[in-house]
């Protein structure tokens, strides 16, 4: 079980925001390099970033964050927001991301996700933002009809590396994980899940260890994190116990 911490970024800054609202954004870190030195220096082994000012407008926007960013730290970088060719994916992957995070598009062009799936296997991702357990897109402001396990399964032999599972109505509210969600997502598809939005404390930590949440990779940590609820320490060690036990 990896836990990821997340650095959203808007206007360069490291931000959180309440349900995807972009009116509803906290800063929590002015200098996003900074706040990813310090969850590397944490122990943390992975880091998420979301360009959320790229996923309103469909191609990058904080690319110099990113780039300073990526100077910072060491640890494995994946990345979302604004995604939406594979000229972009390229960019990304030369600039030194690890793994690519794709939304919008693989709701509107589920092709372009297995193309680039196979030009560069292991680095994609799907991201599946929901709510309601309907897919939602551009930045989590236009719903569909579409459910968030059909659209998972679009990719089931596509040799997609993974699946980062959000509610939207939980994201940075701090109202623990909809594990009931993504354990469903998990278990449905073969594809490893990842869950996100709305994880608050130790408690939802310890969930994610439970036997019931096995076919779980991870979970994405962001507001917790930010404003000391949840102590990286504490709930990285209750990771390690875990997988040594």
């Amino acid at each position: 079980m990896i836990l990821f911490p997340a650095i959203d970024l808007k206007n360069g800054e490291a931000v959180r925001l309440e349900q995807g609202d972009m009116r509803r954004a906290t800063v929590f870190n002015r200098d996003p390099a900074a706040q990813a030195r310090a969850f590397a220096g944490a122990g943390f082994d992975w880091l998420h970033l979301v360009d959320l000012d790229g996923a309103f407008a469909g191609k990058p926007v904080n690319a110099l964050a990113v780039a300073a960013i990526l100077k910072a730290v060491k640890i494995p970088v994946q990345l979302g927001g604004g995604i939406r060719n594979l000229k972009t994916v390229e960019a990304w992957l030369g600039e030194g991301i690890a793994r690519v995070i794709i939304g919008t598009a693989a709701v509107r062009d589920p092709a372009f996700v297995r193309q680039a799936a196979k030009k560069f296997p292991g680095k994609i991702a799907v991201g599946i933002d929901s709510r309601g357990g309907k897919a939602t897109v551009s930045g989590w402001v236009e719903e569909t009809q579409l459910e968030v396990v059909e659209l998972a399964r679009l990719f089931e032999d596509a040799g997609v590396a993974l699946i980062v599972h959000t509610d939207v109505e939980r994201d940075g509210m701090m109202q623990g994980l909809n594990l009931d969600a993504s354990i469903a997502l998990a278990e449905a598809v073969s594809i490893p899940v990842v869950a996100s939005g709305g994880l608050a404390s130790l408690d939802d930590v310890r969930a994610l260890l439970q036997p019931r949440a096995k076919k779980l990779a991870g979970a994405i940590a962001g507001r917790a994190l930010y404003d000391g609820r949840l102590d990286a320490k504490a709930a990285l060690a209750l990771i390690k116990a875990a997988k040594a036990a």
